[in-house]
């Protein structure tokens, strides 16, 4: 028998184990004993041709759609605090695709380092670079805040010393204390209304950035993930015949 097969046997038992304690009370469970299994390469060493043979047909249609070539990046584009090359392009894609869902670009946009998962190489990109990248179902949401709330929100990412930004500028030191904040090369007025263009995750306030669930009006757009957005930037760009490209431009500094 098949590790497979095994594991697959043991699952029928308990399953039926459960049912018959449920409905017949003169059956009880007197133990369950169980261990961690160490999934690495020795499993490989004798694969099961049949589990192989099932799943082929699904690898070939998802090779086929994550080999993808959609467009080309004209350098290497690392993440990290307080600002980063991929940071900054993820954040710029977020802000301009609200256009579609709004009709203007968004004042700010917002997305946070921990949702960027690997780099982007220099050269083609394909949909499976992409889904390296942005692995997450993390969708547009386009929040209205006031001048304090986007203070508040701008404080918050000075504590964490950084996350991909666009549309604004912020000043801060060692100590993540916000020293300035400017959108648009303005001082933030604290009863303007702003747009930020996020996704779902921080608007409802996690990875630090509480302050956004405060929002006074909020849409996130139905089908509208950022690996979605992203991909049909990148596309776009490839038929125009351009590259994917970004640049460091002190959107927050440490002083």
């Amino acid at each position: 028998m098949t590790h497979l097969q095994r594991k697959a046997l043991i699952g029928k038992l308990l399953i039926c184990m459960i049912i018959a304690t449920s409905c017949n009370p003169s059956y009880k469970i007197t133990n369950i004993d169980g261990g961690v299994i160490k999934i690495d390469s020795k499993w490989d060493i004798q694969p099961d041709s049949a589990a192989i043979a099932l799943f082929e047909p699904y690898k070939l249609a998802i090779d086929s759609m994550v080999n993808t070539t959609i467009g080309e990046s004209d350098q290497l584009m690392t993440r990290g605090a307080p600002e980063s090359l991929l940071s900054n392009l993820v954040a710029d894609v977020l802000r301009q695709a609200t256009t579609e869902y709004i009709g203007v670009e968004a004042n700010v946009g917002i997305v946070n380092m921990g949702g960027l998962r690997n780099d982007l190489p220099k050269g083609e990109i394909t949909k499976g670079v992409i889904y390296e990248i942005l692995p997450f179902e993390n969708s547009l949401c386009i929040l209205t805040v006031n001048g304090k709330t986007l203070m508040n929100v701008f404080k918050a990412m000075a504590q964490k010393k950084g996350d991909g930004l666009s549309g604004a500028k912020l000043v801060i030191n060692n100590d993540g204390k916000l020293l300035s904040a400017t959108v648009n090369n303005k001082p933030i007025d604290p009863d303007k209304l702003y747009s930020i263009a996020t996704i779902d995750y921080l608007a409802d306030g996690n990875d630090g950035l509480k302050p956004l669930v405060e929002s006074v009006a909020r849409v996130c757009p139905k089908d509208a993930t950022l690996r979605d957005l992203f991909i049909k930037y990148v596309t776009e760009q490839g038929q125009k015949g351009n590259k994917v490209t970004s640049k460091i431009e002190g959107r927050i500094q440490v002083k």
